[in-house]
């Protein structure tokens, strides 16, 4: 059976670095990796391919940036003739970005069944476009692989549940896996001797595309009684310097770290203040409480006992959230570490049954 995997950005990787693992020692299943493109540079990119120890991609469409529209697009043009090329039994994709939608788009018209790994999520604000490719990409999927039960009673709610299968979460699997790997090698090296920090993350449009929201946040994080140590994409960086966003002397902007120095940070971070969420679920399965710059979050299991708190881009209540909080005891919602075989179990039984 052949599975043509596509990815295009930073978190899926590390998805996609999980579920391939099981799927390249199962007999009988051939995986093709596509690349969309969709982050390219060294940082976003190839590093994470070579320190998650995935196979260099089968095709690199080299899309790159753009609006949304045009870089869907391209993406649905080129994937449609590499599926019509290769003729794969399955599509995998993952998450909600535009090479989510256009992977599952393309093969869903080619009447090529497609699975969506992390199926179910919704802010239920749909001026974010990753809520418009969730709801997408779910609608024409064969398979929907729920990460929790929320997700799973979501997509029971949309009339989706005879397509739902509850595998748990495979950034899950995937801390588990990574952070045995982890050193003080992996320590960024524009970290200095600074011990005591805080983890921050900004590349939201709603918080960098609305100049005062950057501000707010920016000054909340001065006056923070710690180093805020802030992985930035360049893209925000140069939306900070055109805003004129004053920068506290407590903060610290380094260049995008890898995967394996993000555990690194988070490992021995004080607190995580992001509006990321795949960095919400790894502060959770990393023990560090969370602070969420957003106005929603699809995690809301992470909310449970005081683990994370949704402030978005107030200054007040970013700097209350971050001063004498405790939280309370973890729940397994988010399954028990074996998603990427569930995944990979279902998708090869379902073939039986076709």
């Amino acid at each position: 059976m052949k599975i043509a995997t596509i990815v295009g950005a930073r978190p899926q990787f590390i998805k996609a670095a999980t579920v391939s693992r099981v799927l390249r020692k199962t007999d009988g299943l051939h995986e093709v990796l596509i690349h969309t493109g969709q982050h390219y540079d060294a940082n976003m990119s190839e590093i994470f391919f070579k320190e998650l120890q995935i196979p260099e991609p089968d095709y690199n469409l080299e899309v790159g940036s753009g609006p949304h529209g045009k870089q869907t697009g391209l993406m649905l043009d080129r994937i449609e003739q590499l599926l019509l090329k290769e003729q794969p039994d399955w599509v995998l994709t993952y998450g909600d970005t535009n090479s989510t939608v256009a992977g599952s788009l393309a093969a869903t018209k080619l009447h090529i069944p497609t699975a969506h790994v992390e199926a179910g999520l919704r802010s239920f604000n749909r001026r974010m476009p990753e809520e418009i490719n969730r709801i997408a990409t779910d609608h024409v999927s064969d398979l929907l692989f729920a990460p929790t039960q929320t997700a799973m009673e979501l997509l029971k709610r949309e009339g989706l549940a005879d397509r739902a299968r509850f595998t748990g979460d495979v950034m899950f699997d995937s801390i588990l896996h990574y952070k045995q790997m982890v050193t003080e090698a992996h320590r960024p090296q524009s970290l200095g001797d600074l011990q005591d920090y805080y983890l921050a993350t900004i590349h939201r449009p709603e918080n960098t595309d609305d100049p005062q929201r950057l501000k707010n946040i920016f000054m909340a994080f001065s006056e923070l009684n710690k180093a805020v140590v802030i992985p930035l994409h360049p893209r925000t960086q140069k939306l900070i310097k055109k805003g004129g966003v004053p920068l506290g002397e407590n903060v610290k902007i380094v260049e995008p770290v890898s995967y394996l120095q993000m555990i690194y940070l988070l490992k021995h971070c004080s607190m995580v203040l992001t509006d990321s969420g795949g960095l919400q679920k790894e502060a959770y399965f990393m023990g560090k409480m969370c602070v969420t710059l957003r106005d929603e979050t699809e995690w809301i299991e992470t909310l449970e006992n005081g683990w994370n708190v949704i402030v978005g881009a107030d200054r007040e209540k970013i700097v209350q959230a971050t001063q004498g909080r405790k939280a309370g005891r973890q729940t397994e919602a988010f399954g028990d570490g074996r998603a990427a075989e569930k995944i990979v179990e279902i998708i090869k039984n379902e073939e039986i049954h076709r």
